[in-house]
């Protein structure tokens, strides 16, 4: 048994193998509706930061998706929410890096993250999206290598590496002018992660040393393997791969899952409703009014699964958590919230986890 401190002060045991929950937070994608509208979605989702910051959480996370009712660019978005919060850390899951300008994105971090006092996470991925790549163009690779190249860029960019030494006239600056991102901010490299769906990529993470988070679809899975036991394998190889690449221990490892405690009756059957909703239109579940119809259903290709949806009573869902291998092995509990919840959905959702399932995995508040 693992044993941890209790925000009562009592020592209480943990599952073989359960990592405790050092940290908790929650993923949102800042949608809006038709009804609404976008300004008041983004209102709304600054409203859920002070909110989880209040119940003691220590990171929120935003989803960046490009022409659709969700939030498309996360960083002036985060930059606005620093100035409502004070210490809830502030991150992205996941920027695409096919579809970023590396140095641009560079400045606009180290802008950002001087901003909100360094609480800065940005999820980096190498995925790609077809329809995406018709409005930004082609590029001479293929998309992930183009991603890969871009990503190495942004991070040497991020870390203050010199970018260019000017070596002629007319270049702006005087010769041997060494040209880097600024301003600068110091630690934002060591509050990088890879946003993670394979074991490819958490080797990539370890590669490139940088954090890793592990979101709600992965790839690869080999048959007869579920999704659980897979995300499990994915965080261990992280870590071994770290070890042996970078030496030391590697950076908390942090977990996206829909954990949802119902508290009363009307919520267990409304959650049991998005767990069905989702386990039979997939990736195309709970979606605010207008956006767009994903043309992925819940028959995903081989090797692809969606994460499973927790929910019951808080006893239910506790122990069904405490019996999951793949969030065993997490760090950080990330509450994957339903785009289509509305904000008092969120807050009540975001409370309910908060006291009645994390403490007993080991998290203590903030």
């Amino acid at each position: 048994m693992t044993a941890f401190t209790s925000p009562t002060g009592t020592e209480t045991s943990l599952p073989p193998g359960f990592r405790p929950k050092r940290r908790l937070g929650f993923n949102t994608r800042v949608s809006f509706s038709d009804d609404s509208g976008p300004a008041q979605g983004l209102r709304d989702g600054i409203e859920l930061f002070k909110a989880a910051e209040a119940a003691g959480y220590q990171s929120g996370w935003v989803y960046q998706r490009h022409f659709d009712h969700y939030l498309s660019s996360p960083v002036p978005f985060l930059t606005a929410v620093g100035q409502h919060t004070e210490r809830i850390s502030l991150g992205s899951a996941v920027l695409p890096m096919r579809y970023q300008d590396p140095i641009l994105l560079a400045e606009s971090a180290g802008v950002a993250d001087l901003l909100v006092d360094e609480r800065l996470e940005l999820a980096l991925a190498t995925g790609a999206n077809a329809a995406w790549d018709a409005v930004f163009g082609a590029v001479a690779t293929d998309a992930r290598t183009e991603a890969r190249r871009r990503l190495v860029q942004f991070l040497d960019a991020v870390a203050g590496t010199t970018l260019h030494t000017v070596d002629g006239p007319g270049q702006g600056a005087p010769v041997g002018t060494e040209l880097r991102v600024t301003p600068h901010s110091p630690t934002l490299r060591s509050r990088l992660r890879q946003g993670s769906s394979s074991i490819g990529s958490a080797l990539q993470a370890a590669e490139l040393g940088i954090g890793l988070i592990v979101g709600t679809v992965l790839h690869d899975i080999p048959p007869g393997e579920t999704y659980s036991q897979y995300q499990g394998r994915v965080i261990e190889t992280y870590r071994t791969a770290w070890r042996e690449q970078q030496g030391g221990e590697p950076p908390s490892v942090a977990v996206a899952a829909s954990v949802l405690p119902g508290t009363t009756p009307e919520l267990r059957e409304r959650y049991a409703g998005y767990d069905l909703q989702r386990r039979t239109e997939g990736m195309a579940a709970s979606r605010p009014k207008g956006a767009l119809q994903p043309v992925v259903s819940a028959d995903l290709p081989q090797g692809m699964q969606i994460s499973p949806v927790f929910h019951g009573t808080p006893e239910q869902v506790t122990e069904a958590v405490l019996a999951d291998p793949g969030l065993a092995q997490a760090d950080e509990l990330v509450l994957f919230l339903p785009p289509a919840f509305t904000l008092s959905d969120n807050v009540r959702l975001v409370r309910d986890l908060a006291e009645t399932v994390a403490p007993a995995l080991g998290w203590v508040a903030a």
